[in-house]
């Protein structure tokens, strides 16, 4: 069966953003991210096992239609979460980089410390700590 192919093999991850130019740097100043490929309407992270491509929200109709392209009003429908092994050391570094964080550090009844930040576009990451 093709689907079990699927296991483990989430390669790309498309956010649909409204200024390039200003996402673009937001990840190589947040993540310290080298840039794997762009062009005038996309720029691509490589995030370890997944490449992150952020593509301007004007060409991502014609990706996913008919379905709709939200927009940052929209509110968020997913986090992304990185493990980290100090969440309030990096919580003091993104505070020196500027990015103001929607909330934490919680440390979480399901054993984990937290906090979350959001990029320009309001696609918000999850840091995370296993206690």
């Amino acid at each position: 069966m093709a689907i079990a192919d699927w296991t483990n093999k989430i390669t790309e991850i498309t956010l649909f953003v409204e200024d390039l130019h200003r996402s673009k740097a937001f990840y190589q100043e947040t993540f310290k991210l080298a840039i794997l490929y762009e062009d005038e309407s996309c720029a691509v992270f490589d995030f370890g096992n997944t490449s992150i491509n952020l593509l301007k929200q004007s060409n991502a109709h014609e990706l996913i239609e008919p379905a709709r392209v939200g927009s940052g009003e929209d509110g968020a429908r997913f986090q992304f979460t990185i493990q980290v092994s100090d969440v309030d050391k990096v919580c003091e570094e993104l505070d020196m980089l500027g990015i103001k964080l929607l909330n934490g550090p919680i440390t979480r009844p399901w054993g984990r410390r937290t906090a979350c930040f959001a990029d320009p576009d309001g696609h918000v990451w999850e840091i995370a700590q296993v206690l």
